[in-house]
């Protein structure tokens, strides 16, 4: 197998990595509701209640709220879709990846300004930022290997 087989398989490895995960995150902002019922049932944090406790009202109350993450998972998804043209020419498509480590890099201020504005505790902000930052690697090791491919002759 030639370096640059190699290093494609590489790519698409992370990418599908990444990809997974992304979709996973935007599925489960679907069923908010359950979700929080059943982490409720397994960890007894304050927090986590009211939230759940919200949750409960919006959706007995006003539902059409919850249309909003409706929404944020179908963001999730949709962003996922463009990242097949990695996978097609991930050099001719770099920027895809480099627009999705600028996304990830824009939770933190995101995180720590809306955060405040919303009222959530500090502790919960940080685990939000983590999306970003842990969100960020997979893709930093796409654009180091796409730029490798990138200097690498021809087959």
């Amino acid at each position: 197998m030639s370096e640059r087989s190699a290093l494609q398989r590489r790519i698409r490895a992370w990418l599908l990595l990444f990809v997974v995960c992304l979709v996973l995150s935007g599925l489960t902002a679907f069923p908010l509701v359950t979700e929080l019922h059943w982490a409720n049932s397994l960890v007894g944090n304050d927090w986590l209640r009211r939230v759940g406790d919200g949750l409960d009202r919006a959706d007995a109350q006003y539902p059409f709220l919850l249309y909003g993450t409706d929404w944020l998972a179908f963001a999730h998804l949709v962003i996922a879709v463009f990242f097949y043209g990695v996978h097609r020419d991930p050099v001719r498509n770099i920027w895809i990846v480099e627009a999705g480590m600028i996304a990830c890099l824009g939770i933190v201020p995101l995180a720590l300004i809306c955060g405040a504005v919303r009222g959530i505790p500090f502790w919960w902000t940080v685990i939000d930022i983590s999306f970003g930052v842990f969100g960020v690697i997979p893709l930093l090791a796409l654009r180091r290997m796409i730029k490798r491919l990138e200097a690498l002759p021809a087959d």
